[in-house]
């Protein structure tokens, strides 16, 4: 799977999940998911538990935080970095 699949990915379950009627475009590299409080703690287990289930990675418990999460495109590259 490509970054731009794995990023089309994680966009679309955060928009559904945790910002609904958004548009999936308006979430781009420079909004920041943890700092601005859009993904909280509970929030970030989900978007893991995600991740895990639909990319077959294992995230470590000192991943699940704002240097690893805090943007799509940090996620994105997790995620790739996980899957090889």
């Amino acid at each position: 799977m490509s970054n731009d699949q794995i990023k089309t990915t994680i966009r679309e379950f955060i928009v559904k999940e945790f910002l609904p009627g958004e548009d999936p475009e308006d979430l781009d590299a420079s909004v920041r998911l943890v700092s601005d409080g859009i993904l909280t703690s509970l929030a970030s287990l989900r978007l893991v538990a995600f991740l895990e289930e639909r990319f077959g990675v294992t995230l470590e418990a000192h991943e699940v935080d704002a240097d690893h999460l805090d943007n799509i495109d940090d996620i994105t590259a997790l995620v790739a970095e996980r899957s090889r």
